[in-house]
């Protein structure tokens, strides 16, 4: 490939599909988009519930380690993070969670003009093709189908939604409507019943349009300098190194532990820590890799007296009749996420949003710790799981290099419940999980909480198991981000590197803060609005 590019995107996920089709609209501008995995044109990756088979795939998945950390009881977690065109959009669980309009209106102060909920609500709905069709909130006619999650629910998703809303938790048909409170389906990026990653809805119809390049298998090593102006990208690819020139910038799309990574091991960083290491220091910003924030989550366990995805999923018959349900009809459990229901719920009538989000699944799996053998199956058992994660933790991690080598994995240290205030609202969440459990439409046909177990009951029981079985939820932002204060940021309000030019960063390493909910949404919107930023020349 030739070097007369105007723009190199590094990272095919969330965000760079999002860009990469937003630049392609300029039939003048070229655009490189580089990605160290490959395709994703595989099975698991567009049967929407086969990510369970992505979970520790090598060949599309990072497979970072996260350190042992003591909020999670010594815990080294498995971070999955996609390496393969989509990114995380082709291993992730789909659902489409916007976040609350407060997190943008927080946006908005931290970051300046452009990022508040009145800035980014036009632009999630030129994004979306959404099935319930469009209103105040939503559009249609975007290059982004997301469906509505109603079609198919399994009985028992419906009886759990019904007992929350006996524990007093309202229903709600769109969490990214008018208000995110209550409960309902999960809104999926799924269509046809394949997995509608960014690669399918942005990436490949901007390579439609004739201006953009794919260059797979191509893991970025540093960025090329000419004094402090971004002018490419170095990379490995097939065993040689290669240098991609830019005419304009280059965009790191590289996410949360990939971004800052790059950055740092191209002079962007703690000086101090990058002269340990030996390498050269092009501008000094402790910023950059700090501020880690990820939502934390954890499931709780009932066996069932009714039959649930347990019992087709784990059996060779019952694979080979959702297999043939989803190849033929494109219906049935392979069709959707486990997630199918759930919402969101205050730990306190007195906070102003949401704090904590509830995940329903007709399913249940114990995933394997550290040095257990990394599988997912489902439990032999009809089980079913009511999940938690805090949606706005005041806990912070790091991101450090152990290496000046690009090949070698970053320290990741995540500090879950660093903070009073998170365990606290954990335990206050569980005790919903409880209360929901106990209301006639779940209780009846609930045999027996298998995890944590009836045994486990006062507060500092409750806490153990929370620190013993938590883990992320996969979400990991912030670690690049955007800010108005230069003392505390990487990143301006349009997304440019503070201290050099040519360079920008657009993945969810530059969320100011963590939006409350699922965070494939926002990195998307990142992606859509650095696209923005660039055709008006911003």
């Amino acid at each position: 490939m030739d070097g007369d590019w105007d723009y190199i995107i590094v990272g095919a996920g969330s965000a760079g599909c999002a860009l990469a089709w937003r630049l392609s609209e300029d039939p003048s501008c070229r655009v490189l988009v580089i990605e160290a995995g490959g395709s994703d044109r595989r099975l698991f990756v567009q049967m929407p519930l086969g990510y369970g088979k992505l979970f520790y795939d090598p060949r599309v998945n990072w497979n970072y380690r996260a350190e042992p950390d003591p909020g999670l009881a010594g815990t080294a977690d498995h971070w999955p993070r996609g390496r393969l065109l989509g990114g995380s959009s082709s291993i992730n669980a789909m659902v489409w969670i916007r976040g609350h309009p407060g997190d943008y209106d927080d946006w908005g102060r931290l970051a300046g003009p452009g990022w508040s909920w009145a800035d980014v609500l036009p632009d999630f709905r030129a994004m979306e093709d959404y099935e319930g069709g469009a209103d105040a909130w939503r559009g249609t006619g975007g290059p982004l189908f997301v469906s509505t999650g109603a079609r198919d629910p399994h009985p028992l998703v419906l009886r759990a939604l019904k007992a929350a809303e006996m524990a007093g938790l309202p229903f709600n048909p769109d969490f990214n409507g008018a208000t995110q409170d209550g409960v309902g389906f999960y809104q999926m990026t799924i269509r046809g019943g394949r997995r509608n990653s960014a690669a399918r809805a942005f990436l490949r119809p901007a390579m439609r349009r004739g201006q953009v390049a794919v260059m797979t298998h191509a893991q970025a090593l540093r960025l090329i300098w000419e004094g402090r102006r971004c002018v490419g990208v170095e990379v490995m690819r097939a065993g040689a190194r290669l240098s991609l020139r830019t005419r304009r910038e280059v965009i790191l799309s590289a996410g949360a532990v990939g971004t800052p990574q790059l950055l740092m091991l191209s002079g962007i960083g703690d000086g101090e820590a990058l002269r340990a290491l030996g390498l050269p220091v092009l501008h000094h910003n402790p910023n950059v890799g700090r501020h880690l924030s990820d939502h934390q989550g954890l499931n709780y366990t009932w066996r069932m007296r009714e039959p649930t995805y347990n019992d087709v999923l784990r059996p060779w018959w019952g694979k080979l009749w959702v297999g043939a349900q989803w190849l033929l009809l494109g219906r049935g459990p392979l069709a959707m996420s486990i997630n199918h229901g759930g919402g969101f719920f205050r730990t306190d009538p007195g906070r102003e949003r949401p704090n904590m989000q509830l995940y329903i699944q007709a399913f249940s799996t114990l995933i394997p710790r550290e040095g257990e053998r990394p599988v997912l199956s489902p439990d032999p058992f009809p089980g079913l799981s009511l999940g938690l994660s805090n949606c706005r933790p005041t806990s912070r991690g790091r991101i450090d290099l152990r290496s000046p080598d690009p090949l070698v994995h970053p320290r990741i240290t995540v500090n879950a419940y660093g903070t009073e205030d998170d365990i606290r609202e954990m335990l206050e969440g569980v005790k919903m999980l409880r209360r929901i459990a106990a209301q006639p439409p779940f209780a009846e046909v609930a045999a027996e909480e298998l995890r944590p177990g009836p045994a486990v009951q006062d507060d500092a029981a409750l806490i153990a198991d929370i620190r013993a079985r938590s883990g992320t939820v996969y979400h990991p932002s912030c670690t690049a981000r955007m800010g108005r204060d230069p003392a505390e940021s990487v990143l301006d309000g349009r997304l440019r590197v503070r201290g050099v030019e040519g360079l920008r960063v657009a993945d969810a390493s530059a969320f100011p803060t963590l939006p409350g909910g699922n965070t494939n949404a926002p990195a998307m919107l990142i992606g859509w609005k650095a696209g923005g930023f660039l055709q008006a020349g911003e």
